[in-house]
């Protein structure tokens, strides 16, 4: 449940960032984007928070919802295992380019679902 929390948390961090300074927030996937860790990290990262979302679940006030997140991020870590690092790097520049005058409403929009997020771990 903390890990769930902590997520939620890390996300209404990063959608402040988004909807505060979207340029520094498109400038931020870039630079990531060129490390060589991007994509193990991606792909880790999705697969073991799908994990702990699946685990956790029926310890939060919206189970099957969080069961639901679990099993889209563990299914998307397997996708971009599945996906060659170069090709994801050149989708994760696009996306940065692309939404970079979009961010700002992303942003808007996901700081009360990270909220949401925050509040079923913690409320239960």
């Amino acid at each position: 449940m903390y890990f769930i929390a902590a997520f939620g948390l890390l996300m209404l961090l990063l959608s402040l960032v988004m909807a505060v300074k979207p340029e520094s927030f498109s400038k931020g996937i870039i630079s990531f984007s060129e490390q060589p860790y991007f994509h193990i990290a991606e792909v880790t990262s999705r697969i073991i928070a799908g994990l702990i979302f699946i685990n956790y679940s029926a310890d939060t006030l919206f189970p099957q919802t969080i069961f639901a997140i679990g099993i889209v991020l563990f299914c998307v870590g397997m996708g971009l295992a599945l996906t060659h690092p170069r090709l994801y790097r050149k989708f994760a520049l696009w996306s940065a380019q692309y939404f970079n005058n979009k961010f700002r409403l992303i942003g808007l929009f996901s700081i009360p679902l990270s909220l949401l997020l925050i509040y079923s771990a913690v409320g239960a």
